[in-house]
Parts: C-alpha cells; structure tokens; sequence
C-alpha cells in the first residue's frame, strides 16, 4: 500500500448540540462534549479517503494520570471487533464517502471524570484539538446506580437549577430561594477539581456512594482546603455573610478560580453548595430542611436543657443543643454495599460537626435506616437518627447552701425532627417528607424502630431514653448522693397546659408582644407559678442577650385559661439585634409549677421577625438575546433605620450576581436599583434578589420570566 493512500484521520466532531440534547446536558456552560455513562453518543470522523474493510481504526479514551487497560482507565475500541473492553462498546453507524459516523457507548458503572480522546488509524494517531469528554452519572441510565425512574424527579432533582431552602422555625418555616446553578460557567469544571482534589482512586469514582461521601468532605474546608468555611461566630467582616449568599454560583466559582476556601457558611450554605456539586455530576440530590434538630453529641438520644429560675437557658450548661433548624442534603442510590432494602434516598450533610472516620464527612446513611432503627449501617446512621429522634429533657438548675440543685421539669419525646422539609417536585412549595424519615409519633411502629435503635445505641444493662435521670457532665452520680439533687419527672394529673403565642407580627424596632396562656382543661382549681423569659439567639441555639423575664402566679379554676402578657420594648432588643451578624430568633420559653402538687411543665418558642418585601419590576416574558430592564424596589416600613445596606441580585441564564451598596435606608425611604438583563437561555427563568442589613439580615424575593425564542 503506498503512503499517500494510508488512511488518516483529518477532523473529529463531536456532535456537541445533538449528543448534549440527547444526554440532558445542553445547559452546561462549556464548549466541552458533556455526556452520561450508559448511553450512547455520537462522533463523526472525516478521513483522509474512504473507510475500507481491511482498515485498522479504533478510538482510545482514557482518564486520569496512568490510563491503563486492566484498571478500567484506558478504553481501546475496535468498532470491528467484539472483545469486551469494561463494558464499552462501539458501533459504526454510517460510513460514506470520507465521513464515518461512530456510536460509543460508556459502561453504566464507568468512571465519572474527564476523558481524553485519540483515534489512531493503523500507524497513525490523531488528537482532537478538543479532545476532552466530560463522563457523568446517569439518572436515565436504567444500568446506573443512580438511575430514577420518575422524569417529573429527575428533572427536579438533577436539572432544576434554582430552588428553595427551608429556614426559621417549626413554628414559622420560611423558604429562602436558593439558585444552585449547576450549569453555569465553570461550575463542572470546579466539581471535576474536587474529584480530583478527592484523592479518590479511579475505580471508587464509579461509585456514587464514595463520591457523594468525598463530596460532603470536601464542601467544608475542615481537613481539606475545601469549598466553603464554616463561622457560627456572629462576626463575619473578613468574609461574606452566610446570611448574604444568593445561590452556590458565585461560592464555586471563587474557590475554583483561587483555589482557597471561600468565607463564610452555615448549614444551609453547606447544603445549597453540595446539592450543586451533586445535581452537576448528575447524582439526583436535594436539600432537606430538620426542624428542631437534635445534636446530640455523645449519642444518648437526649438533648438536655438547662434553665434558671426565670426560665432562662443556661448556655454554659451542655455541650448538646437543639438547632431551629439544620439543612442537610438527600441523595438518590442503590446502595449495593449493604443488605437489601436500604436503595433510593440516602442522607449526606457537608456541615462540619462531627467527625467520621477522622474527617469532617457525613453519610450517606439510608433514609430507610434511620426511619427503620437499623443505625448500625454506614455511614453515620447513629448521628442521623440522634437528629431527628432525640428526647428533649428539661432541668431546672437552683443553687441552694453552694451547690447545685437539677429538678428535672420533664420530658418533650415528640418535639425534635419536625416538619422535614424539602421543595416539592415541580411546584415551588415545600413538601413535608417526615414520613420517609420517621414513622408516626406514637405508632406501634415507630416504638418499634426505637427500641431497634437503642438496642444498637446503647451499651446492654442501660435504661432507654428519658427513663432515667439524666446528669449534667459536670454532676458525678457520686456527689449526688442527697435525694433532692436529682428529682424525676411525675405524671401529670391537674390537666394544666400552656400555651405561648404572639399577638401582632415581630417586626424589628416595635414592641415584641407574647402572651403565655395557662389553660386547665380538668374540673378542680389550681394555683400555678409561673415564670417566663424571652432570650434572643440564634438559630444554633445560641443565646446572644436575655431581654426580659415575668414570675407570677396565676389561678386556674374548671376549664379555663388565663393570659400572662410579656412584652418587650425595642429598646430593649435593638441594640443586640444590630451587634451580631446573624439572623436572631425570638425565644420564648415558660416554665410552671402547680402548687400542692409535684407537677412541672415547660415549653419553647422560637419566633421570626417579619420583615417589609422587595418588589421586582420587569416583564413577564423575555426573548433570547433581547435586553430588558428589571428593577428592585425596597420601602423601608419599618420605623428603625437599616444601616449599611446592600442588595445582592442573580438571574441565572439571564445576568451575572450584582451588588449594590445602599448605604442607610431610613423610615420610610424608597430605593430603586436596575439591571440591564440578557437572556442566554429558554424557558421558565428566575431572578433573586437578597437585601442584608445591619439590623435585618435577610430579605428574599424572586420572580420567574418565561424566556422564548
């Protein structure tokens, strides 16, 4: 055969628009094929001269620093030949003239990355000028792990590019937009320099279950110089505010292009940043919100409380604490690694708060698990049950002749891991997904899943949960030796209940107005001790100022009910509002005593300030590439200054984050910012915008505008 006639390769195509349509991938920002294992997709060659039978073709695709065929790392493929290259396979689909069209399909339990691609022909071996394929996981693929049956979820739960997360408190659950952005600029390429950052070994990146674990690592920068730092200190001046973040784009674009970890968040940022690394690699991921979280720290299933006299907590007191909420993240798997059953959602949570297996990581712990008592699977089940199923102890700590008296007021089994919450699919509402972690309070089944669980918890000989009298760290049994030192609970027979509410909004720089109801709901008459306090703190439970406190005594006689008002006047709270960082709740708790009887109860709320709304003006439908105008408008109702404001708005496929500084917005004042927009992309649109401030921390809105051609 003479030289000129030798087969060469002249051009590679890799039919980017039909094979990303084809592979739900169209959206990514990048000039890079993207596409999913499992499934096939298209590259079109052009030849030096037509495709003979004798010809010798075949494509290499190859990953990681030392592709090698027997690791699965370095895939020869001969469309000629039917030897089983890991799962790979490749077919001619069209040859005519100098054009030949090849159909290249990657194993469903490949590994995810970034591909190189040579195509050698006999002697000769041509490299693409683009010659990198981006391989993801594949909710589509019925072969892959990861696969989900439901379109309406996959869409939501791998293409959805903004959402929600669910904040506040049990009593007043708030959904903070969230734009996860997934698909914008450099976004895949920041979740591939985690993959590789990962250290994980090429075979463990088939699995999602070692990279969706790496990634809960890997998003705080505990042990690793990852994406985002935790601060729970209320001072944020060397970085952004938690509270001040709009979506993950810009936090993973920062890391990306500095390589540093990006300052500051809290759970819910954690959460929104992981759900965007894992809906990017094509792992089925959302954000799910625990109200009343339990963190329990030495895996007792009891989170104790300890107050003073005026109901007051006692911070000091206990390392455990319930959270108003924490924002973790559910991903979809089969989880192959254990017995059958434990396969569909399965808990990962990148906040840094305990360690596993000696690093800050967290899951994934079937749902199933947690909901079934079986805590004893991988990973981290103990911690995830605690969460959401720990008893809420009472105590009362009094100090009488120098020592510490704890009277144990008694025992809420129902109130930690309410209202779970997560966005609904396809509707921007929240749905309640209790159920898929716990059974029904009070069901057969579910003191079935708890007495499963104690038996793995607790070491034998051990009472469960809240049968015992719990002691303080700093309280050794020994010490304790008087009877009065430790007082348990009694059952309650006078049929007296309280109640706290609010009568008008919270609205900073007004009066705070609670009333705390005592109600008898028993024939008899009853005389009751009332003491009651209102601390304001954060949503970690941390209490940043005591701001008053009521002791009376109130009689309640048949079925009635008396009404004990507490207020607070501004300036009693707004200074301590405006000196930490954080988004502060108002926490109420009530502690009262029946007289003549050995009767106690308590109860907590915490309570959200409502703040006035931003108002967005700007068309209800846009056209690609066509500018239009959107404005924001904030009227401070309030009649309290906002010092050093700042108005943070993002319109994904539709404008890049803008900040605007507003500087001090006082009673009453009109502000007004533009942006020029442009849409990139079709379909439903949404642009958010975030107003900080020194005394309001978080004021959301978004709007949705439908993009067409």
């Amino acid at each position: 055969m003479s030289q000129d006639r030798d087969l060469k390769v002249t051009k590679v195509d890799f039919l980017k628009s039909q094979n990303s349509v084809q592979h739900h991938t169209d959206a990514y920002n990048t000039s890079n094929l993207v596409v999913r294992r499992g499934q096939p997709f298209l590259v079109q060659l052009t030849l030096s001269r037509e495709l003979r039978a004798s010809d010798k073709l075949s494509l290499h695709f190859s990953i990681g620093e030392k592709p090698k065929e027997p690791t699965g790392t370095l895939m020869s493929l001969n469309p000629r030949s039917t030897r089983n290259v890991s799962g790979w396979q490749i077919s001619i689909v069209k040859s005519s003239g100098t054009e030949c069209t090849l159909s290249v399909t990657s194993a469903p339990n490949a590994a995810v990355g970034i591909y190189g691609l040579i195509v050698k022909t006999g002697p000769n071996v041509y490299k693409p000028e683009k010659n990198t394929v981006y391989l993801l996981f594949n909710p589509w693929c019925e072969g892959d792990i990861v696969f989900l049956s439901n379109e309406a979820e996959r869409k939501e739960y791998v293409l959805n590019d903004t959402g929600y997360i669910y904040v506040g408190s049990a009593f007043n659950i708030h959904s903070k937009p969230w734009n996860f952005g997934q698909f914008e600029e450099s976004i895949l390429d920041a979740c591939m320099y985690l993959l590789d950052k990962s250290k994980l070994k090429m075979s463990s990146r088939r699995d999602p279950v070692v990279v969706s674990r790496a990634m809960s690592a890997l998003v705080n920068a505990n042990d690793d110089s990852g994406v985002v730092l935790g601060n729970w200190s209320g001072k944020y001046e060397n970085g952004t505010s938690p509270m001040a973040w709009i979506g993950s784009v810009a936090i993973l674009q920062q890391y990306y292009k500095t390589k540093k970890p990006v300052s500051y968040g809290q759970c819910w940022v954690f959460s929104g940043v992981l759900t965007t690394v894992m809906r990017c690699l094509g792992i089925p991921a959302r954000s799910v919100s625990n109200f009343n979280s339990a963190h329990d720290t030495d895996e007792n299933l009891r989170v104790d409380v300890y107050l003073n006299e005026k109901g007051e907590k006692l911070k000091w007191m206990s390392s455990d604490s319930v959270w108003n909420f924490h924002v973790w993240n559910d991903v979809w798997m089969k989880r192959k690694d254990l017995p059958s059953g434990f396969d569909g959602w399965q808990a990962i949570d990148a906040t840094p708060q305990e360690q596993s297996q000696g690093i800050f990581q967290c899951g994934p712990c079937p749902v199933k698990a947690v909901k079934d008592g079986d805590v004893y699977l991988p990973y981290d089940s103990k911690f995830v049950y605690a969460e959401v199923n720990a008893d809420k102890v009472y105590w009362r700590v009094k100090e009488e002749n120098g020592r510490n008296k704890y009277t144990k007021l008694g025992v809420e089994s129902q109130s930690i891991g309410a209202n779970i919450s997560t966005k609904a699919v396809g509707q921007n509402r929240r749905e309640d997904i209790t159920w898929q972690y716990k059974f029904p309070e009070g069901s057969s089944e579910e003191r079935a899943s708890m007495k499963r669980a104690v038996s793995y918890l607790q070491p034998s000989g051990m009472t469960p949960r809240s049968r015992f009298a719990a002691v303080p760290l700093d309280v050794n049994l020994r010490n304790a030796g008087d009877e009065d030192t430790i007082q348990n609970e009694v059952v309650p027979k006078s049929g007296v209940q309280l109640e706290i509410t609010n009568e008008k909004p919270l609205c900073p720089g007004n009066p705070i107005e609670v009333v705390i109801t005592v109600k008898s709901t028993v024939a008899g008459s009853w005389t009751v001790d009332l003491a009651s306090s209102c601390q304001l703190q954060s949503y970690t439970g941390k209490v940043h100022a005591n701001l008053g406190y009521i002791k009376q005594t109130v009689k309640v006689e048949g079925q009635s009910e008396v009404r004990v008002p507490l207020k607070i006047m501004p300036e009693a709270y707004m200074k301590a509002l405006a000196t930490v960082d954080d988004e502060e709740h108002v926490h109420v708790t009530a502690i009262a005593e029946i007289q003549g009887t050995p009767e106690k109860l308590t109860k907590e709320v915490s309570l959200s300030f409502e703040y006035p709304p931003i108002q967005v003006q700007m068309p209800e439908t846009a056209q690609v590439n066509k500018d239009f105008t959107c404005a924001f408008i904030f009227k401070n109702k309030l009649n309290v200054p906002l010092d050093n404001c700042k108005l943070m708005v993002e319109g994904l496929g539709i404008f890049k984050m803008a900040t605007f500084d507003e500087g001090d917005i006082q009673p009453g004042r009109i502000i007004k910012s533009e942006v020029i927009c442009t849409p990139t992309r079709v379909g439903e649109k949404k642009i958010v915008a975030r107003l900080t401030s020194n005394q309001v921390k978080d004021i959301s809105v978004e709007k949705g505008i439908m993009v067409t051609h």
